[in-house]
This record gives structure tokens, sequence and C-alpha cells, in this order.
């Protein structure tokens, strides 16, 4: 009963998000208040979409719905990674386009060429930098907890990561194969899309990190990462 109820309420959730942007009058509503105000709705979409990704990762790695210790704080985390998003999407696609302009890059003028340029160079560079920013905002939370909000060393952090999973999997796998062709679809889609786009697709990186983890740690640990 409890997983049902849990499965209805994401499911919700999700609708609401989908209702807003199919119907006209909330779209445009919600695109203008976006476009006036892009940090505090990158803020916004990061902080529930990759929070509704992260419960639903949990979900699929135990098999319920468990909130993990932290959750608001964690959720602040995504806010920012949301906010520093809305911002690299406008220097990686802009950057692009003048590289290929001053034919640094080649096919100047092709808005795929641009998206895919745009897409490769930010997973290559940003991509990675944020999975660290991601799980560091985590660990340090976790620990905070655990240690009664006492001292975290970065030493501490750095010997938590699994750094074979985040090298062999979240870098190597994904960057290269799901977020490139990903994003690139992203920056090929009007601009006042992409970041709400790509906060959906966070839901997706919570399935990921799930798969990484299922049979690598017990539910007790995974229920709190």
């Amino acid at each position: 009963m409890k997983n049902k109820k849990g499965d209805f309420l994401w499911g919700a959730a999700l609708l609401v998000w989908i209702i807003i942007l199919v119907v006209p009058a909330s779209r445009t509503v919600f695109i203008a208040s976006t476009d006036a105000h892009p940090y505090i709705g990158g803020f916004i979409k990061f902080f529930i979409l990759a929070t509704m990704g992260d419960l639903l990762g949990v979900r699929i790695l135990i098999g319920e719905w468990n909130k993990p210790q932290g959750l608001v704080a964690k959720a602040v985390v995504w806010g920012l990674l949301g906010m520093a998003i809305t911002l690299v999407f406008t220097v990686f696609t802009g950057g692009a386009a003048v590289a290929q302009a001053s034919g640094k890059l080649p096919f100047a003028g092709s808005k795929l060429a641009q998206a895919f340029f745009g897409s490769t160079i930010m997973n290559l560079t940003f991509g990675p930098m944020l999975y660290i920013y991601h799980k560091f905002g985590d660990l340090y939370i976790d620990a905070k907890i655990e240690k009664k909000f006492g001292k975290v060393t970065v030493k501490e952090l750095v010997d938590k990561i699994d750094w074979y999973t985040m090298v062999s999997f979240s870098w190597l796998k994904t960057c290269l194969y799901i977020w490139i062709p990903g994003h690139t679809i992203v920056f090929l889609l009007p601009a006042q899309y992409r970041v709400l786009t790509s906060a959906f697709l966070s839901i997706l990186l919570g399935i990921l990190v799930a798969v990484s983890k299922k049979g690598v740690q017990s539910p007790t640990v995974a229920a709190n990462t």
C-alpha cells in the first residue's frame, strides 16, 4: 500500500508539470516567469525535478519509497546546480557558435553542428565536474548529519567516493553515450525550454545512479545516499 501511494504521488507530481507545459495559458505564464528570472527558474526546476529523480532512483534501488536523510538540503544542492546549468548552457552553445564563426570549429551556420559541439564540449569538461559537485554536496550533508553538524574534512569526502564507478560509469559511459546525444537534442530546442528539458533529464540521472549502485550497496546504505 505504501509503495502504491508513493507511486501515485510521484506520478501526480510529474503530471502537474506536464499539465503546466501542455496547457497554453499556464505554459505562457511559466515561460515568461522563468525568462524574466532565469536563475530562480533554474533553481526551482532542478530543486523539484532532480529531487524527484533521486527519489525514483531509491525506489528502483531498494524496491520501496524511502526519504533520504537531508532531503531538503540535497534538493537545495540540486537547485544551485540548476542555476549553474542555466549559465553554462548559454556559455557552451554560444561559445560553440563563436568558435564555428571564427573557423576554430567546422560547419559554421549549422544549428545541428552547434548543438553537437556545445553538448560535447560541455559534457567533456563541465559534465564530469557536475557529478563531483553533486556527489560532494550529498556526502557533505550526510556527514554533517552523521556527526551532528560537527567538522567535516575534504579528505573524508574524497575517501567516501567510489571513484571507479564515478569514472567508469558516470564519466565514461553516461557523459559520452547519454548526455552528449541528449544535450545535443536539448540544444536544438528553443532556448526557453532547454533548462527545463535538462531538469526532466535529471530524472533519468536518478535512474542511472540507481542502476550503477544496484547490487553494489546494501539497501540501508543505498537508501541514505
